[in-house]
């Protein structure tokens, strides 16, 4: 099933402790309780909020690390913090420009009026409906740049002040009338986490305060929570009457949460107000969470009306990349492919992840990117406020079209000293090569240059023969090179490196894999990740844990299982130089780009829960959700942008 899940979250500086609901005996094969992976699949975090508004966050940057383990990463203050790097990188972008701009003609955007006038909904509301702009693209004699104007227009809706909910309304049967579908259009209300019969005076296990809508086909449901008092950092989410989560968020203004959700059907609706990190794993049963969060009082306003969505057309070319930022009263930025797809929607700006070299806009609101795997027309979709916006929309191509030489992968195993700040490490370090580790996994020094081949074998598979036999792109181009059998070329134009080797000490970065940048269409050539070696050669664990010992037994063939694991790792921290994000580990979905958490999965590990047997899986890049803790929603084609950001 997939999970389109809104959600946008900020820094927090309260760290609870939660008694958890089960232990290491409901640890199934990814290793994490069902509890936890039911909170990081629905888009919240299990991690303290221990970050000070401002700070950077410990630890590696998760949007571009291959993390050992996601359960312990503050996403909120991460971000938060991209937030505030990404509008200082927009004005840098912006400044150069203006000083490029000076020295050569400079290119003005079309200027867009949205036709749709102010207060009227339903005309551009819809992909079939959308407003085209046949001018822009990247074709001869159209603007590769756009400024879109326009008013999000949605309903007015009244809401009625309404008394407090009665304990026990800690569940979908328990859940208090709100009347709104039916009577009423909205309420207002106050409630408070922590006085129902569970709360922590309780029996301890969780409060939470359900109400009960009537949803309606098209029309939108806002929730929004404000806490001026207590400590409540609360949780809003929207369930179905089968009792399906459909949406959630956490901290869209510090610990307040925000959620507009358009129903697809009518039906019975449930909105739950929780507090962090407290979610039940039956809501329909108030008992069944896995301890008290978070407490307080809050005040609450439920509304439903018909939502206003504008959407503009824009043709675009096989390999375009596509960038929007929206300014003023909209939140939210949707790019559509000519299908009808969502292949990326954003309510926040990450684009200080992007290398120097990007052209892509950022610093509004919500910022998003796509790169073309087909030509024909694309949609861009501006949501989630009310009021004047500005989009600002920019398209170029690949950043290799043209480029000779063509990208080059360099796999560096004899160990590097290397500055780690480039990946946010503490500075210049020294990393041991790859044959410092092979007796942790049994093997010898006798080993070392077949297992160098296997890894570089899976690396080629995965980054050039797999585009190849998909037919996406016929222009491509990309070396696969390393340190045993070629002179090391780094520093070479269009040449970027992964180093396989060294440890979490070493480095001072708590990781398996980073890299250095994610670059939707491949501006930046000259780039270096690392894949760190002592968590995949620690001592075997529980079933899910990241060291590939776990999953080796007399079975195995042990050299073929660990140089297919290290390289579709490998391929993984390489998918980020050429714009691939992380995507959902948790779904049935193998994908080389899940995010870490899901090792069985990553390292190719068969149904007999073995490596290196004859039921081990070939994993790729293709298509999958975006990882629902990384805040965009959509599906991801993780092949096709490597394809096209390797176009030649």
């Amino acid at each position: 099933m997939r999970r389109f899940i809104a959600l946008l979250a900020g820094a927090g500086l309260l760290a609870i402790a939660i008694t958890p609901a089960s232990g290491a005996a409901d640890r199934e094969g990814d290793g994490f309780s069902k509890a936890d992976r039911q909170t990081m699949s629905n888009g919240s975090q299990v991690a303290a909020k221990t970050t000070p508004p401002g700070a950077k966050p410990s630890g590696a940057n998760p949007y571009l690390a291959l993390v050992p383990d996601p359960s312990t990463v503050d996403f909120a203050g991460w971000k938060k913090y991209l937030k505030a790097q990404s509008k200082a990188k927009a004005a840098t972008r912006d400044r150069l420009q203006t000083d490029l701009e000076r020295r050569s003609a400079p290119v003005d955007p079309l200027l867009v009026d949205e036709d749709e006038p102010a207060g009227v909904r339903g005309s551009n509301d819809e992909t079939a409906t959308a407003q085209s702009v046949p001018q822009f693209g990247t074709a001869k004699g159209r603007n590769p740049q756009a400024r879109i104007v326009g008013t999000m227009s949605p309903e007015a809706v009244t809401s009625e002040e309404v008394p407090a909910n009665a304990e026990d309304n800690g569940s979908i049967p328990l859940a208090a009338k709100t009347g709104i579908g039916t009577t009423r259009d909205g309420i207002t209300t106050t409630g408070t986490i922590g006085d129902g019969p569970h709360g922590s005076g309780g029996s301890g296990s969780g409060d939470f305060d359900f109400y009960a809508v009537d949803g309606v086909a098209g029309e939108a449901l806002t929730v929004d929570i404000t806490t001026t008092t207590g400590d409540l950092d609360s949780i809003v989410a929207i369930f179905d009457d089968a009792g399906e989560l459909i949406a959630l968020n956490d901290d869209f203004d510090g610990f307040d949460s925000l959620l507009t959700h358009v129903f697809d059907a009518d039906g019975a609706y449930t909105v739950m107000v929780a507090g962090f990190p407290s979610l039940p794993d039956d809501p329909t049963d108030s008992a069944s969470g896995p301890g008290a969060g978070t407490e307080g009082p809050y005040d609450l306003e439920i509304t439903m009306g018909e939502a206003d969505v504008d959407v503009y057309a824009m043709r675009l070319r096989e390999g375009d990349v596509l960038g929007a930022s929206v300014a003023g009263e909209a939140a939210e930025l949707t790019i559509y492919d000519p299908s009808s797809l969502n292949v990326h929607g954003s309510m926040q700006d990450a684009t200080f992840i992007y290398p120097a070299q990007s052209p892509l806009p950022g610093g509004g609101n919500a910022v998003t990117e796509h790169v073309a795997d087909e030509t024909g027309w694309h949609y861009v979709a501006v949501g989630q406020g009310s009021g004047d916006y500005d989009v600002t929309v920019e398209a170029y191509r690949p950043g290799l079209e043209n480029e000779r030489p063509a990208q080059t992968i360099f796999l560096d195993f004899d160990g590097e000293r290397v500055n780690t700040a480039i990946w946010g490490g503490p500075g210049v370090r020294t990393l041991s090569p790859l044959r410092a580790f092979l007796g942790r996994w049994g093997l010898t020094n006798a080993d070392h240059d077949d297992l160098v081949d296997r890894i570089v074998a899976e690396t080629r598979e995965n980054l050039r023969r797999d585009m190849i036999d998909s037919g996406l792109n016929d222009d491509f181009d990309i070396r696969i090179q390393n340190s045993l059998d070629d002179p090391d070329p780094f520093g070479d134009p269009n040449v970027s490196r992964v180093i396989v080797g060294g440890t979490i000490e070493q480095s001072g970065i708590p990781t398996i894999g980073v890299a250095q940048s994610i670059d939707p269409g491949n501006f930046g050539t000259e780039e270096s990740a690392v894949v760190l070696l002592d968590v995949l050669s620690e001592r075997a664990g529980e079933p899910g844990d990241p060291s590939l010992n776990t999953y080796v037994t007399p079975a195995s063939d042990k050299l073929a299982f660990v140089g297919r694991a290290v390289g579709n790792v490998v391929s993984h921290e390489a998918g980020h130089f050429f714009g691939d994000w992380h995507v959902d580990q948790f779904n049935d979905q193998a994908n080389l780009m899940d995010q870490g958490g899901n090792f069985p999965l990553m390292f190719a590990v068969g149904p007999d829960g073995v490596g290196g047997t004859a039921d081990d899986p070939d994993v790729d890049f293709g298509e999958d959700d975006f990882n629902p803790n990384e805040g965009f929603t959509g599906v991801e084609d993780t092949l096709s942008r490597l394809a096209f950001g390797l176009t030649s």
